[in-house]
């Protein structure tokens, strides 16, 4: 057999490159940019995808952390249990670490969580106590009773405790903080996370406000948790029920530092649930309800606060869609849930453009005359129009609101005749792509009035709230 002489390398003095154990390659987790979601936005929007550890989720970073701060200290010893009560992903983090050094483990969930879960932590040897979802944190039912209970009753046990445990927070200011300081060079300006034990915001954002205190820091929080109204009136409310795994509070979590956030926005189960569906659709990310929570509450927030070009977010994604497959990627489960209408089942935007009446593609150009451009509404009846440079790439689009909004503070003495429509262009028109599910079009018109197809640079057509009412009545039988 011939050897291709140009791959031969003399590795005669190098080391092969092999990690000494799986817990080594925690952490180092990509930054990646989102194009299709948040393309309205001036902002920078930017993705920490944190299934890339492991154990396939943040919680990965605090698992050896807190065991090796247990070994240091002598409270878990040779033989001993580990007890947590965790929504999952903790557990796993801990796993990873216990079946390498030789711990037993035992995690107490909520029901509410995925069967995805209690299998995965079975799969490391786990065993799984699982506790009702709908009671107080001091009733002797909920998880956290339950595992201070299992720590009495068990030889050698110790509680991980992640509500608690300083070394959360910690694991987040060594290295979580300083990876997103070093991948955006130090140009991050808004770090948004969801919340739950806090570990992740709380030491993270400690990190980067010692770098830079103009940072902001986002907290995330889901309607039905207590942390949005402590953290705005200092108020304890009572905790309500809801779907989305892995973030949210009944309780304040000592690992909670609630003087590092800034601002903390509420999102609901339904935008967070869409959102994640949207991720892996539009964005090719496979990630679970709470990343789409923590993307919601970050678009919220660029919106609210007219975030632009120079500004820098970075939103934690926590971990992969795998973990949610019987739920937010079940139709059947969404649609019980009233978070998915079955309507919405396999439309595509392409779809919607289709069933149009078919007068062809009506664009306008970056220098074509204000009066024009009105003439052409008028004549295809039509309230904007997508903006095509010369080469037919895309710049954005025309709207009649904004062209009134334009002729009404231009007096008539000083309007020119002869002005294009160039400086009222709105270049951070929504763009989708053509296989773009009707669920993301219905969140896209929640705060637009039309949305470009588009694949790359080049338009295929353009669609508005009345396209999709249009073609809703034409599916009801």
């Amino acid at each position: 057999m011939m050897v291709n002489e140009a791959f031969v390398t003399d590795f005669t003095d190098e080391e092969m490159e092999v990690y000494d154990s799986i817990l080594d390659t925690i952490g180092d987790t990509p930054l990646v940019r989102l194009h299709t979601i948040g393309s309205d936005l001036s902002c920078q929007l930017l993705v920490k995808v944190e299934f890339f550890n492991p154990g396939g989720s943040v919680k990965d970073r605090i698992g050896p952390a807190i065991i090796a701060e247990a070994e240091a200290s002598g409270r878990l010893k040779p033989g001993g249990t580990i007890v947590e009560a965790t929504s999952g992903n903790t557990g796993v983090g801990l796993a990873i670490a216990a079946a390498i050094k030789g711990y037993r483990t035992i995690f107490v969930m909520p029901d509410k969580m995925s069967q995805e879960k209690i299998l995965l932590l079975r799969a490391f040897g786990g065993r799984v106590v699982v506790t009702p979802t709908a009671v107080e944190p001091d009733d002797p039912r909920s998880y956290y009773k339950v595992s201070e209970r299992l720590v009495a009753e068990t030889p050698n046990a110790i509680l991980a405790n992640q509500y608690h445990n300083p070394e959360n927070p910690r694991a987040h200011y060594v290295s979580t903080g300083p990876e997103i300081w070093r991948q955006t060079r130090g140009k991050i300006t808004h770090f948004v996370v969801g919340m739950g034990t806090g570990g992740t915001i709380s030491g993270t954002g400690l990190y980067l406000k010692e770098q830079n205190p103009h940072v902001k820091i986002i907290g995330v929080d889901p309607i039905g948790s207590i942390l949005y109204e402590l953290h705005r009136s200092g108020k304890y409310t009572k905790a309500e029920g809801y779907k989305v795994e892995g973030i949210g509070e009944d309780f304040l979590p000592g690992t909670t530092d609630l003087s590092v956030v800034d601002h903390i926005v509420q999102v609901n189960d339904k935008e967070s649930l869409l959102m994640a569906r949207r991720l892996v659709r539009e964005e090719g990310i496979f990630c679970g309800g709470s990343s789409g929570s923590a993307v919601v509450g970050a678009i919220k927030y660029a919106r609210e606060h007219n975030l632009g070009p120079d500004d820098v977010m970075v939103v934690i994604l926590p971990d992969s869609g795998s973990r949610y497959l019987s739920k937010v990627f079940d139709d059947e489960w969404m649609r019980e849930n009233g978070f998915l209408e079955r309507a919405w089942i396999d439309v595509r935007a392409q779809d919607v453009q289709f069933a149009k009446p078919d007068q062809g593609l009506i664009t306008a150009g970056p220098q074509d005359l204000i009066a024009n451009v009105v003439s052409k509404m008028k004549q295809y009846n039509v309230s904007q129009l997508p903006v095509l440079d010369d080469d037919g790439r895309l710049l954005g689009a025309v709207t009649e609101i904004d062209l009134l909004n334009h002729m009404l503070v231009t007096s008539r003495a000083t309007h020119d005749p002869h002005e294009t429509i160039e400086s009222i262009i709105d270049r951070n028109v929504p763009v989708v792509r053509p296989n773009t599910p009707l669920e993301t079009l219905m969140g896209i018109f929640s705060h637009h009035n039309a949305a470009i197809i588009a694949t790359g640079d080049q338009v295929q057509g353009i669609l508005t709230k009345i396209d999709i009412l249009d073609f809703l009545s034409t599916q009801v039988k």
